[in-house]
């Protein structure tokens, strides 16, 4: 049996490293214009049946018919979801970096049930009725856990198992607090049930213009955070031979999830599995490397989360399910048969 010199594995390697890079790239290609495909189904398919030319009029020359205003609101929520979507992947895939759990989601430091909690608390207690005035709560309320959170964790002496603990134990004791105020409350029990399921019917302009300084700069950030997270995926002590900040980088990383999870929660209210699917997922063919799982979840979250909203449209015409409920339908056995069939992805 021969035995591989060292100078040809190298070549070897040299060789696959850009056959491998090059597959990757492609397939982020296949993954935009699949994404762009389902964009266009989102514009073009709802509740209500349009002609493709009566889309095409709404989207180019809008003259305020009816046709023309149910374009201009879907083109509206397919926006929201993109960002949304976008947002929701970035995100746990930054989370389950940091927490070295593949199995992590937005849910588990506690900014879901942050924004759940003010938004209840608003609504109860200072009389909030529309959602840009959610907005604004939600999005302070994951700040405020997500500060909480970085503080019971150890704040300079942050591990992620701390993080895990500490964000458990506070999405405990809000959702208590949720479920109390709710119960006590028959006002705040019916108006937040449409928006505690999850759902991008309510997404309009003025959502999106409030919404998407926070969702850009979450998203960029997260990006820059590729290399600084692939380091810490080695060790820390291997990361702080590379030169990496652990402690900034995980300061870092819990504010770009809360920013990124405050946002979108704060849009559309808590949409489970896309956060926690999506990079696992994108993982299992990427491999470890941040700088593949957070462009491809980018890319990727969004179609789950369009085309959710575009079968929710459809199964229950005229009526909709809302997306966060389709997410939960589909994505829960999908990702039980993906667990079961292979190997949970490694960070």
């Amino acid at each position: 049996m021969l035995v591989e010199s060292p100078v040809e594995q190298r070549a070897e390697t040299a060789s696959v490293l850009p056959r491998r890079r090059a597959v990757r790239a492609f397939g982020l290609l296949l993954s935009v214009v699949l994404l762009a495909c389902v964009a266009g189904a989102s514009i073009a398919i709802g509740a209500k049946d349009l002609s493709l030319g009566q889309v095409w009029h709404g989207l180019f020359e809008d003259s305020g018919t009816y046709g023309d205003t149910v374009v201009a609101d879907r083109l509206s929520r397919t926006l929201l979801g993109l960002l949304v979507g976008a947002a929701l992947g970035l995100a746990g895939a930054v989370l389950q970096a940091l927490t070295r759990n593949p199995l992590a989601d937005p849910g588990l430091l506690g900014i879901n049930a942050g924004a759940s909690a003010a938004v209840v608390t608003a609504i109860t207690f200072f009389g909030v009725t529309s959602l840009s005035g959610y907005v604004w709560f939600a999005f302070c309320g994951a700040a405020a856990v997500g500060a909480l959170v970085w503080f019971l964790g150890g704040s300079r002496a942050v591990t992620p198992v701390r993080l895990a603990l500490a964000g458990t134990a506070v999405s405990a004791a809000l959702y208590g607090y949720l479920q109390a105020i709710m119960i006590l409350d028959d006002a705040a029990l019916g108006k937040m049930r449409f928006w505690t399921v999850g759902s991008l019917a309510a997404g309009d302009t003025s959502t999106i213009v409030q919404v998407l300084p926070f969702l850009l700069a979450g998203s960029a950030l997260a990006l820059l955070l590729a290399r600084p997270l692939n380091a810490m995926a080695m060790g820390d002590d291997t990361a702080k031979a590379l030169g990496a900040n652990l402690n900034r980088t995980r300061a870092l990383s819990m504010l770009t999830a809360t920013v990124l999870c405050g946002a979108a929660t704060a849009a559309c209210g808590p949409i489970i599995f896309v956060g926690l699917m999506v990079p696992h997922v994108v993982r299992s063919f990427t491999g470890p490397d941040q700088r593949w799982i957070l462009p491809y979840a980018a890319v990727l979250s969004p179609v789950l989360l369009l085309g959710a909203d575009v079968i929710g449209r459809i199964v229950a015409r005229p009526a909709e399910l809302q997306v966060g409920i389709v997410t939960a339908i589909i994505g829960g056995p999908v990702f039980i048969l993906l667990v079961r069939r292979r190997r949970t992805a490694q960070l």
